[in-house]
């Protein structure tokens, strides 16, 4: 294969590998484990992971002490609380919406970006912006299955944080790679669930066969592969196709949840997640104009 076609088919293992997190996250609770269990044992294990690999190749670089600090910020706060949001709202929706809803992130980077520089809003992105708000509007006002109001609330609060956390971190990678600032992010983000797990004495070991091999998966399939295949395909196709692609994520977690979890999928769900994708496509092509 040529370089372009191995940069999409990075991309889309990345893709792909991002949309089984939802999967593993209801396996999860079903075996019993905790939020911070579950998310202080994925971001150790993927620290360990991607500082062995970034080391092997030669690529491990340690940044200034600014860099560090803004990358352990970064992950105690904005990807934490992301994080807990996330497997929090997969408490109340199915795998699948959770997706959906997840992917108005970069409605919510329009939003903060008016904020303080107004004069890049465009008509196109305030209509991609209501796309995105459209298509959570519609599967929630006709309350398909799965879709609980509560955790609608808590995952648009995990797509702000999100929001913020790229935003933040958009300025650091001017300075410094994304895999770099990724080695510091994750155990920064491993250490805050375990300070919180230890304080609630709510961290556990997992008991079972199957409990591992969710935290493994969740750690290696939907983390480390998904984080490093996203970088190795930026740097073939530009990061702007890249983005692209990976909007493909939501609709395979949908995919998955239906045939691995039995979660049901209705016309409306179909229509408002193809609202929110078409929003953030336009989104994504204006920020490249």
């Amino acid at each position: 294969m040529d370089d372009e076609t191995v940069g999409i088919v990075l991309v889309v293992a990345s893709a792909v590998g991002f949309g089984t997190l939802g999967i593993f996250g209801v396996i999860a609770a079903e075996e019993e484990l905790s939020i911070p269990t579950v998310l202080a044992l994925r971001f150790a294990l993927a620290s360990v992971l991607v500082w062995t690999v970034l080391w092997s190749r030669g690529r491990l670089r340690i940044p200034s002490r600014r860099i560090v600090a803004i990358a352990v910020a970064l992950g105690a706060g904005g990807y934490a609380t992301q994080s807990a949001l996330y497997f929090l709202g997969l408490e109340f929706m199915t795998a699948g919406m959770v997706a959906i809803v997840l992917y108005t992130y970069p409605a919510f980077v329009v939003v903060l970006t008016a904020v303080v520089h107004p004069d890049r809003v465009t008509p196109p992105l305030i209509a991609a912006l209501a796309l995105s708000i459209g298509g959570v509007a519609l599967i929630t006002g006709a309350d398909p299955a799965g879709v609980d109001p509560r955790g609608v609330v808590v995952v648009l609060g995990s797509a702000c944080a999100y929001s913020l956390y790229i935003l933040v971190s958009q300025r650091a990678l001017a300075t410094v790679p994304a895999e770099t600032l990724t080695a510091f992010v994750l155990p920064a983000a491993a250490l805050s669930f375990l300070v919180f797990g230890a304080g609630t004495g709510s961290l556990t070991i997992p008991a079972t066969p199957t409990a591992w091999g969710v935290i493994f998966g969740i750690a290696i399939l939907a983390t480390v592969v998904p984080v490093l295949t996203f970088f190795a395909g930026i740097a073939r196709i530009g990061a702007s196709r890249a983005s692209v692609i990976s909007t493909a994520e939501p609709g395979v977690t949908v995919a998955l949840g239906a045939v691995v979890l039995g979660e049901p999928v209705s016309v409306v769900t179909i229509v408002g997640g193809a609202l929110v994708v078409t929003g953030v496509l336009l989104i994504q092509r204006e920020e490249t104009v």
